[in-house]
């Protein structure tokens, strides 16, 4: 269940509290019509503003199984973790998810250029837990992306490993692995 973003509940509460301010207001109840203007139009305000700088959640491609879900809590790294729940919130102020782990990484030459992380889904591969980043990435090619895997493995470890496929042009799938130790 995704709850409302702050954005949404700033607007919501302060529209409600400014039109109680107005009723007031012209009711004569001036309680209630100084409640109403000062709390509900900055806080009215306030939700506009973070409606406007706001990043919504990227979505699952496809539900997580019970079994995924029990790998993930005895394997998956802290940064797997973080990745996960910084992208599937809201995000305030930020171009995209992951913008800068994508520019440190030399992945985000411009803003035009950065790849989009579209979905993300959560799966096995080879008994470990696996991440699987889902970008729409038409202006960085494969090749590019697979010269910076080394980087990718380093930036995201410990405790990662990385590979890179191309399901569909323009489409590129980086999966965070957890390394298994024998």
């Amino acid at each position: 269940m995704l709850l409302p973003s702050l954005g949404t509940l700033g607007l919501s509460v302060g529209s409600v509290l400014t039109v109680v301010g107005f009723y007031a207001y012209f009711t004569n109840n001036p309680t209630l019509n100084l409640a109403g203007f000062f709390y509900g139009i900055p806080v009215l305000l306030g939700g506009l503003a973070l409606k406007a700088a706001e990043l919504k959640p990227v979505p699952l491609s496809q539900p997580t199984t019970p079994e995924i879900i029990a790998l993930r809590e005895k394997q998956a790294t802290p940064t797997q973790l973080q990745i996960r729940k910084d992208v599937t919130r809201y995000r305030y102020g930020q171009e995209a998810h992951l913008d800068e782990a994508l520019a440190r990484l030399g992945l985000s030459p411009t803003d035009e250029e950065r790849p989009v992380l579209r979905a993300l889904r959560e799966t096995e591969i080879d008994a470990a837990y696996t991440l699987i980043l889902e970008f729409h990435s038409p202006l960085i090619s494969l090749e590019t992306w697979q010269q910076k895997q080394e980087k990718i493995e380093k930036f995201f470890g410990p405790g990662v490993r990385a590979t890179i496929e191309q399901p569909a042009q323009n489409q590129i799938e980086l999966a965070l692995i957890t390394a298994i130790s024998a």
